[in-house]
This record gives C-alpha cells, structure tokens and sequence, in this order.
C-alpha cells in the first residue's frame, strides 16, 4: 500500500511539475524572441509551435491533438484564431515528432517561425494574422 502511495504521489507531482516546465520553457523563449503580437500574431505563433512541438518531442503527437482539440477545435464555429492556432499547433507536433533533441526542436521551431508569414499557404508554414488583428500584451 505504502509504495502504491508513493506512485501516486509521483504521478502527481509529475502531471503538475511537467505543464509548469514546459510553460516556462516556452514563455521565456517567446519573451526573450523581441517578436510582436503576443495574441494573434507572429509572437503567439511561435508559443503554439514551440509548447506542441515540445509536446510531441516529449510525449507524443496525439496528446498534441487531443491539446488542440481541447483549447481550439471544440469551440465552435472556429474563428480566424483558434484556425490559426489549430494550424501551428499541427505544425508544431511535426516537427517535434521529427526532431532528435530539445535543442534541436527549439531550432527547428525558431526557423519556422523566421520563415512564417501571415495567412501561410501551406499546412507546413507557421502563419499568423493580419497586425490589425494582433493583441500585442496578450499571452494566454
């Protein structure tokens, strides 16, 4: 019973400690980045990408989906940022799913982001909305 216990303090202190660590990790990358718009734009692009691409790196591409599903796609009908959002979400799970190493993930994730643009054309670019659109304090 006593080792049953200790399991399931384990577990738990892991299901808090491992959203705090990624957070962290992915806020002070996106603060640190000097990129605009915070909400909407190219800033919170770059937080979808990284926290789903660490995701995936670290546990797996579905949890990345079921993620999305939860904070984007449940809501319904989507607007033009949860479609934004779901879009580096996806994106972000690749190339965590490709990557060989934390480090090489943040690479990777900081290159898509350089080569993003707004209303991206394709699936594999990080995209973001117009600036009239951008919330640049917002970061949640």
């Amino acid at each position: 019973m006593r080792q049953v216990r200790r399991l399931v303090c384990v577990a738990l202190i892991a299901l808090v400690l491992y959203p705090l660590i990624l957070l962290g990790v992915v806020y002070r990358e996106v603060w640190t980045s000097g990129l605009p718009g915070g909400g909407n734009g190219p800033a919170d692009a770059y937080r979808h990408t990284l926290a789903s691409a660490l995701v995936a790196y670290t546990l797996s591409p579905r949890a990345v989906d079921w993620l999305t599903w939860w904070t984007e796609e449940r809501h319904q009908p989507m607007d033009a940022a949860n479609l934004m959002d779901a879009h580096n979400n996806r994106l972000g799970a690749m190339i965590g799913n490709r990557s060989h190493s934390p480090s090489d993930v943040l690479k990777r994730v900081k290159t898509a982001v350089e080569l993003g643009q707004q209303d991206a054309p394709s699936a594999d670019c990080v995209t973001w909305l117009p600036p009239r659109m951008w919330q640049n304090n917002r970061f949640f």
